[in-house]
């Protein structure tokens, strides 16, 4: 307990450094913007900003990023509520329930019982975060090379088995994904890989460059092409200040939300977004009435918000302590964690500590903030909203530019990201997910770098992977995930080949 108390206090005096309070209040702000903007999203934010926090503090930078996600599952709600189009898709359940309060003249209510129970859980999952960390230290002490590589074996995997749509084009983006990490000069030959002779590439693709062209660019392209009609409620938004009925109706699907959400956070995959509709499911089955549901039932609205966001701070926990990126927004984490010198994975708690828990700490401190930017600025949320997007995607793809090229002053960079842009949306229309792609650049280098120790500590035997307990337990799990993953597909490649 006594350790527990001491890695707080060191986390909160980072946290309440005056540059580092301004970054955290930075990225609430814009992640608020991000959610309650539909069709932006905390991904592509993540991937625009990741220039300008190249000359700032790594902890600061960090801090700033774990903002914006947090603060787009905020802002979500805001666009959910008032307009019946979520801005996150962790939001969708939200929607169904809380633009009925709206209607009825409850938004103000609803906002507020959304950022209550959002706070609440992120409190909840901050300190289980906190709790979680000083056991998982002990981790880094029987973890090498042979056990790391298996790990992200194990991740990838992860990656295949909960992407959307065919498990074979899922693997087909992580086995490119890989690839392009590998492009560039070999570190222990020095030799030129898959550069094609063009010296622009003997460095290797850019994380920023990729992530920014595959996510920015493409999902600019992809709004264009989508006619979203925001139907902004003109009835008054009504008190924010929820009543005691309001509360004790409230407090308990706060509390099972937060659970929920606090635990499906944690596993690889979609959490975030699958946490609101396992507490909608939840709150509807225990409801006395569950007809009210769908109808503005204030439940439906302080479960699955208190849900998303325990969620979304607890994919912070895989991350953070085994150094896997659990979704497509935490592999942007790990990115810009590699860029600015860090190395992911359990060795960060001891390397890093005033990283690691001035992060944990700014957590709290970004809900504090997202609770007093997200009630007083609702009227200004609501102008925004009738922003038309072809007005905004100019300045959003000026910034992209400018940012891209400001990092080495490159016209290339710029040129790249165009490339990926265009590659990024042509995968979306022919129905691959490009963040399994991400999920493998991320990882590659590092299963490379630790395939190569292992094999040299083991005079090149492969056996050394199943030699460890702890590699061979990992690869386990991994071929036992596959082959789940591909037994649907099996199972109705054997029925259409019966009914034949």
């Amino acid at each position: 307990m006594t350790d527990f108390l001491a890695n707080l206090s060191l986390g909160f005096s980072v946290a309440f450094v005056p540059t580092n309070l301004v970054l955290a209040f930075l990225g609430c702000l814009v992640g608020t913007l991000v959610g309650v903007l539909p069709g932006v999203g905390p991904l592509a934010t993540i991937a625009m900003l990741l220039p300008i926090t190249f000359g700032v503090d790594p902890v600061g930078a960090l801090i700033m990023l774990a903002g914006i996600y947090y603060g787009a599952q905020y802002g979500g709600s805001t666009t959910a509520i008032l307009v019946n189009m979520p801005g996150e898709a962790s939001s969708v359940v939200t929607a169904l329930d809380g633009h009925q309060m709206a209607k009825q003249g409850r938004a103000g209510v609803a906002l507020a019982i959304a950022a209550i129970g959002s706070f609440f859980a992120g409190t909840v999952a901050t300190l289980l975060i906190a709790l979680l960390a000083a056991p998982l230290t002990r981790v880094a002490l029987v973890f090498g090379p042979t056990e790391y590589f298996s790990l992200m074996v194990v991740g990838l995997v992860f990656a295949v088995v909960l992407a959307s749509g065919s498990v074979l084009k899922a693997i087909a983006m992580i086995l490119l994904g890989v690839l392009l990490s590998l492009v560039g000069t070999d570190l222990e030959t020095g030799e030129e890989r898959m550069t094609f002779g063009l010296s622009m590439l003997s460095d290797g693709i850019d994380f920023t460059i990729l992530a920014m062209g595959i996510f920015g660019i493409a999902e600019i392209m992809r709004n264009l092409t989508q006619t979203d009609n925001r139907d902004v409620i003109r009835q008054h938004i009504g008190r924010l200040l929820p009543d005691k009925e309001d509360f004790r109706s409230s407090c308990r699907p706060v509390l099972r939300g937060t659970a929920l959400g606090a635990i499906l956070g944690i596993l690889p995959g979609s959490g975030a977004v699958l946490a609101p509709f396992a507490s909608y499911a939840l709150e509807k089955k225990l409801a006395e009435q569950p007809g009210r549901f769908g109808r503005g039932a204030i439940e439906g609205v302080a479960g699955p918000e208190s849900a998303n966001n325990a969620a979304a701070q607890t994919s912070f926990i895989p991350l953070l302590t085994l150094g896997i990126p659990p979704n497509a927004v935490m592999a942007l984490m790990i990115g810009a964690m590699t860029i600015h010198g860090i190395v992911p994975g359990p060795q960060v708690m001891t390397k890093n500590p005033a990283m690691f828990w001035g992060m944990i700490a700014s957590m709290w401190v970004g809900n504090l903030m997202l609770l007093v930017i997200n009630l007083p600025l609702v009227g200004i949320w609501v102008r925004l909203l009738k922003v038309p997007y072809r007005l905004m995607f100019p300045a959003i793809l000026m910034f992209c530019c400018i940012g891209i090229y400001s990092i080495n002053s490159l016209p290339t960079d710029v040129m790249l990201i165009a490339l990926f842009g265009f590659v990024g949306f042509a995968l979306i229309r022919m129905g691959f997910e490009p963040a399994p792609m991400l999920l493998g650049f991320v990882l590659g280098r590092l299963l490379e770098e630790n395939l190569r120790r292992a094999l040299s500590i083991s005079r090149g035997s492969p056996a050394t992977f199943l030699e460890h307990p702890i590699s061979a337990s990992l690869l386990m799990v991994a071929a036992v995930l596959i082959v789940l993953a591909m037994l649907p597909s099996i199972r109705r490649g054997r029925d259409t080949a019966f009914t034949e």
